[in-house]
């Protein structure tokens, strides 16, 4: 009989999409599994469908309030966590012919700004976890801007930046930081695209390369393979020779997406 306690994690935005595939297999891996979003529905199924498994931690990440609240439950709950899976995230896409602040704004909070609010909340709960492991998902956007992703980009470039930044700070506790870069994943945020979309994963398939390559703790997660193998050399590219080519990209705009 194993003595190896169930590893606990903490996954959000997984209600949908990459998220709620990421939340399947860690579930059926035997992991107990604290699951956070907005929509509370799907993760109250969850919990129903892997009894003794699922802490249900539900609400809006962008409240301060309610991500120390979330901190506070899971620590009364279980006293600590073994690995933080920062997932939520939304896709707004900016037209520059009526240039709106107000959707950098509303994506930085979600995706950056959520983040860190939720590392605030995790970290005591890290230290006190067995082989901490501090995971986000960023995108391979962050690697060549493409067009309408001012917003987007500019999250994502944080989100990046914040935890490279992270793994430096937190090296000397033995905490470990991932970036993890998808390149195109099927999700209702990437459904109504009006672009190409090459190379794109199920986010059953993206899931499970995923989880299977956080065993091996790496620095970046970056995938799938052809399309980052491409898009790397394009972003070493000179300023003027990654502008033509992100002009190639323009489409008309398509509608806002949100999902968390």
């Amino acid at each position: 009989m194993s003595l190896i306690s169930p590893r606990r994690y903490w996954l959000t935005g997984a209600s949908s999409g990459l998220g709620a595939a990421l939340a399947e297999v860690l579930l059926d891996s035997g992991a107990q599994v604290a699951l956070s979003a907005r929509a509370k529905a799907p993760l109250e199924q969850l919990a129903q469908r892997y009894p003794g498994q699922v802490l249900v931690v539900a609400g809006n990440l962008t409240n301060s309030q309610v991500v120390r609240e979330i901190g506070e439950q899971i620590a009364q709950t279980w006293g600590a966590l073994d690995t933080v899976l920062l997932n939520a995230g939304t896709c707004e896409y900016v037209d520059a012919k009526q240039f709106d602040a107000s959707i950098i704004e509303h994506v930085v909070r979600t995706n950056l700004l959520a983040s860190s609010y939720c590392i605030e909340a995790a970290l005591a709960l890290l230290r006190a976890g067995q082989t901490p492991h501090l995971v986000g998902i960023a995108s391979a956007v962050t690697y060549l801007p493409m067009p309408r992703t001012e917003a987007y980009g500019a999250s994502k470039a944080g989100l990046r930046s914040l935890f490279e930044a992270q793994r430096l700070d937190l090296s000397p506790e033995g905490i470990d930081v991932t970036v993890v870069s998808p390149g195109f994943v099927d999700t209702p945020l990437t459904e109504h695209n009006d672009f190409p979309m090459p190379l794109s994963w199920p986010a059953d398939k993206a899931a499970r390369h995923i989880v299977g390559k956080l065993e091996e703790r790496p620095l970046e997660i970056a995938f799938p393979a052809l399309f980052i193998a491409t898009l790397w050399p394009l972003s070493t590219l000179p300023n003027r020779a990654r502008l033509i080519i992100g002009k190639r990209m323009l489409r008309s705009p398509p509608p806002h997406k949100d999902n968390l």
